[in-house]
Formats: structure tokens, sequence, C-alpha cells
């Protein structure tokens, strides 16, 4: 009775994990990995950006997965660092390997073939904002806002900066950068940091219907289109259309062209063969 007891406390008293997994029942090739510090409101603190790269690195690896959506629990995406872990550091190294760390897991979020796709429910700031900007597109509820909030305690969003200037143009992104004040999701989707504003009670719907779109796709073309896109974003013009060429002759060699051209041209649903 004593050594049940004992085994009962210990299995009581487990943390919940950081990231929760949960991959598609259908088998259509979408994960989602849920945040799920909802009392820290979900902030990047190295414990859960060490569980999310974990998650990812053994992700990008897996040509089954098509889909990758970031979501989260609670009232808030994603409130940034985590700035009573951040403070209770006082040297540099640390300060250095966080964002460091952050950085790369933004990072693998552009690199990896999957599409990602941020599932917004609540609030998004600072580096959370970042994690929005960061992924390929973004699906938020009409209720969530966002914010470069960093300003407000004396620290510019620098490294947020980087992804949120990449997706809006130079002056609003500076606005939000050099301002910390909020925008809504009509806001947030007419200058470009998310696609698509749902109602909260249709924000999975609206979701369904992005990966939809994607997932009927070949997935030769979507993996080679992603990587090709944030390839050509930082050539010159004319390196872009020579590389852009390129990859077009080799993707015209894929199995899932002919397949494509047959299947328009017959009338017919077209059948992926995929990696």
């Amino acid at each position: 009775m004593t050594q049940q007891t004992a085994t009962n406390t210990s299995v009581a008293t487990q943390p919940d994990p950081l990231v929760i997994r949960q991959d598609s029942s259908d088998n259509s090739g979408v994960v989602t990995l849920t945040l799920n510090n909802p009392k820290q409101f979900n902030a990047l603190s190295v414990a859960l950006l060490t569980a999310l790269q974990k998650e990812l690195d053994e992700i990008k690896k897996d040509n089954s997965i098509l889909v990758v959506v970031i979501a989260a629990e609670g009232k808030a995406f994603c409130a940034g660092h985590n700035l009573k872990e951040m403070r209770a550091h006082s040297e540099r190294e640390f300060h250095q390997a966080l964002f460091n760390q952050c950085s790369q897991m933004m990072l693998t979020l552009n690199r990896m073939p999957q599409v990602v796709i941020a599932k917004v429910q609540g609030i998004a700031t600072a580096a959370g904002c970042q994690l929005v900007a960061s992924c390929d597109l973004a699906v938020a509820s009409r209720t969530a806002k966002f914010a470069t909030s960093g300003i407000n305690v004396g620290l510019f969003c620098s490294t947020p900066a980087v992804a949120v200037s990449r997706n809006l143009s130079p002056k609003l992104a500076f606005e939000m950068l050099i301002t910390g004040e909020f925008i809504d999701a009509e806001t947030a989707a007419a200058q470009g940091l998310i696609n698509r504003v749902a109602e909260p009670e249709q924000l999975d719907n609206e979701l369904q219907a992005l990966i939809q779109a994607i997932i009927s796709k070949s997935p030769v073309a979507t993996a080679t289109g992603k990587q090709m896109f944030y390839n050509q974003l930082s050539m010159s013009l004319p390196d872009a259309y020579d590389y852009a060429s390129q990859v077009m002759v080799d993707n015209m060699m894929a199995d899932d062209v002919a397949e494509g051209i047959d299947a328009f041209v017959e009338k017919r649903q077209a059948v992926w063969q995929g990696h």
C-alpha cells in the first residue's frame, strides 16, 4: 500500500510537457505543436525553446509531414521571452546564448521543408510576435492582438525586428517596434503580419481550410517552393531570376509535374507521388 501511494504521488507531480505534439489521425501529414505553459503566457524560456527545437528537428526529417501548426494553450499565444528568467541572469553569456537559441529556432521554421502555420488565439508580443512573423503563414482569432513591446521596458525588440520587418513595410514595422503599441487582428492582416482572421469559434475551421488548400497540392512543389521563396528574397533581381529558372527546370523533372499536367489535360484529380 505504501509503495503504491508513493508511485501515485510521483506520477501526480510530473510536470506537463512545455510543447505538446499531436499528429493528424487521418494520415494527412499535419502535425500540431502546442505551446503548453499558459501560466507563463507561453513565454519563450530556455526550456520551452529547447522543447520546441527538439520537436522541429524531428519533424523536418520526416517527409511524410507536410504542414506544421504552431498553436498555444491559454489566453495568450506567446508573450515573448521570460523576463523573470532574463532578470535572474546578469551575465552577458546567458543572454547571448538565449538570443542565439531563439534565432536558431526561428530560422528552423524558415528552413524546414514543411509549411508552418501559426494559429494565434490570443496576444502575441515581442518574441511571440516574432514567432508569428517567422511562420510561413498565420491564421488568427479576431480577438488576437500583436505588439513588439520590448521598447516599453527599455529594450528595443531587435531580434523580433528581423522577422517583423520582413512581413510589414518598413514604416509600419518601425512604428510597431518604436511605439510598442498593440495592433488588432484586422490591422495585422491588412499590414501583412497574418494571412486570415476568423471569429474565435471559427478559428479551427479557417485553419483547416488553409491546411486543405496546401496538402491538396504536390508535396514536391510545396517543399521546392518554400525553399525557393526564402532563398530568392535576399538576391538581386537578376540573380533571383537565374536561380528561379534553375529551380523551375529541376522542378519540371519531378514525376509530380508530369502527373499534374496530364491530370489537368484529362480533367481528373492528380495523384501525387510525394517526395
